[in-house]
């Protein structure tokens, strides 16, 4: 079950001049700054996709959507998720597949006008590598029965598959979610129909996708959103449970399901599942209750501390809270035969619970990792008395290693893995960053565990995830292999890491795959029937990486380098005000009113954007929680002084030389003192530059003096020893929160540093005043692009900035040999003033550029396609 809510993906619905009135106004208006904010906002509220509509009779519907789809494109926090074109207008989506960059998805086609067209659109399509949603929809008219939804839909999939060769898991269903509660019984069993024909559909087509139109289940109820939100939610538990693993969604009218009340969600459920014939009046007859808020919160007591020993356990250990868990524990103990027998019994079984609501969606992760803080203060007070019977009874769900690898210093995501799992009943041994792979195995064959697990979150690492991979399988190890990280993938997985070694190897994603994987593989009953299941799923992969297209077609360095960007220098650069290398520190009460806290939800599974997150229907009590319990840690750290930030920045004369950029110790520019290599875009581009960061500083040849900065900066001085510090006495939420509580101030001290260098170092834009939300989103001149990101993805980069500010010295940071930053709460890249200098993605390159670079780097071609890895063309 976890797995199936875990997959879901919700398609953002508030882009659709049909669906939402602000957009369609924003649009017919053409402010379409402010209509890229309603997708801003989709993406920040958690759409994995977003739906674009502008099927309008007063819009030009072609020119609208390409236009914004080409604004979409250059907003890198938007076209990030993938665009679902939606139109009833074929030269819409066409000229919509035109504009977008990455895979599109097109809503929608169907055999409503025969199969002729149908099969002459799904080939444009799979010429575009575009995905499609298929109605169910044919000559007779849309499908209102099981029956009809079944045929359809296994008639498309036919004829796509084997007469147009469309790839079948790019074949997103529709069957039609009609409304219920109508008043007319025809309509009883629309929704049982749409969920018995999902289940169907995903066993006889396998690989195709169910999505649909969710708001369309609750059209009845309009204008009583909490019993519109509960038909959501009820609606979806049972759908994605039969196969339906996306939706076009509106995420705040989403209700919790165990959230709604218990007669409410009967009622709803009484007509979703059609379980009587007088359902409708049933909910009609109590929704007025609901009307408006209807929802009114029970008033927090202590009642639950007259329950039995063994409940309250489980109601601390759901609720994260440690008050009165040492006394609780005693009372337990006294009750028990054997010490051992608590965490056997209760604590387990509250844990299990903890487990279970977390798989399924009920409990968010903070509250996990708060529930993991109240376990262990209740083992270590058992502890003593289980030695003291010298046991060896307790037995764990299996024993697991977790490592971040060779040359990375990330660990945030690890641990937080990590406490997962010991909320789970497996025993982990943590090694913790930086670990050499014989290392890691020489510690598992010492500690004889069942499993090992590798995380990293920089590029390099993946290398290191293939050499351990590859030991393994040397040294004749038999254990499953986990692999998770910011920087890894399924199709990473498969191509590079699973074919080094003959055991199973798992992709995880996120925490909360992590739990059911470990148990499939570490049981012996299913061991061998998932690890199959994974090494089919790896083929498939395989393959369609195999097959897998450019989505733009390449062109040679010579092409991209003749369309690049032509910067305007006809207004001089502005000479820093002071140049040099100039060492900062910033009192952390400044650097706190620079934080973005969006991101900072995101490392705990929250997804939303700072502030509205605290009051989303579905994550904003947690929200709220943690935001509190952050910003308490900050007025500690703050107080005590136990973090400290340290920076350094450079300001330098410096002139482009081909794609290179070369940095001068002095306004004489006849002494180098480094040279930046960058690399550039080397995909067919109609209607914008091939880019490349030097594009962005003056030729040599121009004679125009022009200048470039470095910084970096850390928030992390101190961080692993308070970390610890909460670590030693069972408090891993505490010491997680200070990693990322660090990993926000860095990146605040970026923001803060880069805006001093405007209004004073470099004094390129002296009358700038933003404010923070404006900073945050980029609203002001210049970029700071930071190697081992898209605009310039090759991290040995790095070292010139180390070489040119004297980092180590001025800050006590250091470069690991994978080129990782430590302390992790790090941040370091380049300064560009340019009013035309823009982020982009370099993407692939081709071997000209590879070869190019090497000779430019003075390397060899394997040092350079080492280093180049992630960007070179399959």
């Amino acid at each position: 079950m976890s797995a199936d809510f875990s997959t879901f993906i919700n398609i953002g619905e508030r882009t659709n001049v049909t669906g939402s009135a602000r957009f369609k106004r924003l649009i017919l208006e053409g402010d379409y700054e402010a209509a890229l904010d309603v997708a801003r906002q989709q993406v920040e509220n958690g759409a994995q996709i977003i739906d674009i509509n502008m099927d309008e009779a007063m819009l030009d519907s072609e020119l609208a959507m390409v236009t914004f789809l080409n604004l979409i494109a250059s907003e890198p926090d938007i076209s990030r998720v993938p665009i679902m074109i939606d139109s009833s207008k074929w030269d819409v989506i066409e000229a919509g597949l035109k504009c977008v960059q990455g895979k599109a998805i097109v809503n929608s086609i169907s055999l409503k006008e025969g199969e002729a067209l149908f099969i002459a659109q799904a080939k444009k399509i799979k010429r575009y590598g575009a995905a499609t949603v298929v109605m169910a929809f044919d000559e007779k008219g849309q499908a209102d029965t099981q029956q009809r939804k079944v045929e359809i839909c296994q008639r498309s999939y036919k004829v796509l598959t084997e007469q147009v060769g469309f790839p079948p898991e790019d074949i997103i269903f529709d069957p039609n979610i009609f409304a219920v509660a109508t008043g007319i019984e025809e309509h009883d069993n629309y929704a049982v129909d749409f969920i018995e024909a999902t289940r169907v559909i995903r066993k006889t087509c396998p690989y195709a996708h169910i999505s649909g139109g969710l708001s369309n289940i609750s059209f009845s109820f309009r204008g009583n959103n909490p019993v519109r939100e509960a038909m959501h939610s009820v609606f979806l538990f049972h759908a994605i449970r039969a196969g339906m693993d996306m939706a076009i969604v509106n995420a705040g009218q989403l209700e919790v399901y165990d959230e709604i009340p218990k007669a409410l969600r009967e009622a709803v459920e009484d007509v979703i599942l059609n379980r009587r014939s007088d359902g409708t009046e049933r909910l009609l007859e109590i929704a007025p209750q609901f009307q408006g808020d209807g929802k009114a919160a029970a008033k927090e007591d202590l009642s639950w501390r007259e329950q039995s020993v063994s409940k309250r356990l489980e109601h601390a250990l759901i609720k994260g809270i440690t008050d009165y868990i040492i006394d609780d524990t005693e009372e337990a103990r006294l009750e028990a035969e054997r010490p051992l027998h608590v965490i056997e019994g209760p604590l387990m079984d509250g844990m299990n619970v903890v487990g279970d609501l977390f798989g399924e969606g009920k409990m968010f992760l903070p509250q996990v990792v708060k529930s993991a803080r109240v376990m262990k203060k209740a083992v270590a007070h058992l502890q003593p008395y289980i030695e003291a019977e010298k046991s060896e009874d307790n037995k764990s769900n299996g024993k697991i290693l977790l490592a971040t690898v060779k040359g990375d210093v990330h660990d945030i995501g690890k641990n937080i893995v990590g406490v997962v799992l010991q909320c789970n009943n497996f025993e982990v041994i943590d090694m913790g960053v930086m670990v050499p792979a014989a290392n890691i195995l020489q510690k598992a064959k010492e500690e004889n565990v069942d499993m090992i697990g590798l995380s990293g979150l920089i590029t390099p690492s993946l290398d290191e995830m293939v050499y351990v991979a590859k030991e393994m399988e040397r040294q004749g190890f038999d254990m499953p292999l986990l692999i998770g990280g910011a920087t890894t993938s399924k199709a990473h997985t498969a191509v590079k890491i699973e074919q080094n070694y003959h055991s199973a190897v798992a992709y995880v994603p996120n925490a909360s795959r992590a739990v059911g994987v470990c148990q499939k593989l570490l049981n012996k009953g299913s061991r061998d029937i998932y690890a199959k299941e994974l090494a089919k799923e790896y083929d498939t992969v395989r393959e369609q990486h195999a097959r897998k297209k450019p989505r733009s077609k390449p062109v040679t360095l010579e092409a991209a380098r003749a369309n690049g960007c032509k910067v305007n220098f006809a207004e001089p650069p502005v000479k820093p005000a002071q140049l040099g290398v100039t060492p900062i520190t910033a009192d952390l009460a400044t650097l706190r009113d620079y934080i973005d806290w969006t991101p900072f939800f995101l490392t705990w599974s929250l997804a939303g954007k700072y502030p509205r997150i605290l009051n989303d229907d579905v994550v904003g009590e947690e929200a709220t929680s943690l935001f509190a319990d952050a910003n308490a840690m900050l007025d500690k750290i703050i107080a005590d002084g136990s973090l400290e930030a340290k920076g350094v920045i450079g300001l330098f004369p410096a002139n482009r030389v081909g794609d290179n950029i070369e940095v001068y110790s002095d306004e004489s520019r006849t002494s180098i003192k480094g040279v930046a290599h960058h690399l550039r875009q080397q995909t067919q581009k109609d209607k914008f530059a091939n880019y490349c960061l030097a594009d962005f500083v003056a030729e040599k040849q121009s004679g125009i003096a022009d200048y470039i900065g470095a910084f970096a900066v850390t928030g992390g001085i101190g961080e692993d020893t308070l970390a610890d510090t909460y670590i030693k006495v069972g408090d891993d939420y505490n010491g997680i929160m200070v990693k990322a509580v660090a990993d926000r101030l860095a990146e605040a001290f970026a923001e803060y540093l880069h805006q001093q260098v405007r209004l004073k170092y470099w004094a390129y834009a002296p009358n700038e005043t933003l404010s923070n939300e404006e900073l945050i989103r980029e609203k002001y001149q210049g970029i700071r692009p930071a190697p081992g990101y898209a605009a310039c993805p090759e991290h040995t980069e790095k070292q010139l900035i180390w070489d040119l500010l004297s980092a180590k010295e001025h800050t006590g940071m250091t470069l690991t040999e994978s080129y990782a930053m430590w302390p992790g709460a790090s941040v370091s890249g380049w300064y560009f003033a340019h009013p035309e200098a823009k982020y982009f993605a370099v993407a692939k390159i081709q071997p000209d550029q590879v070869e190019d670079y090497a000779k430019r780097k003075n390397w060899t071609l394997e040092e350079a396609e080492k280093w180049l890895g992630p960007n070179l063309s399959d």
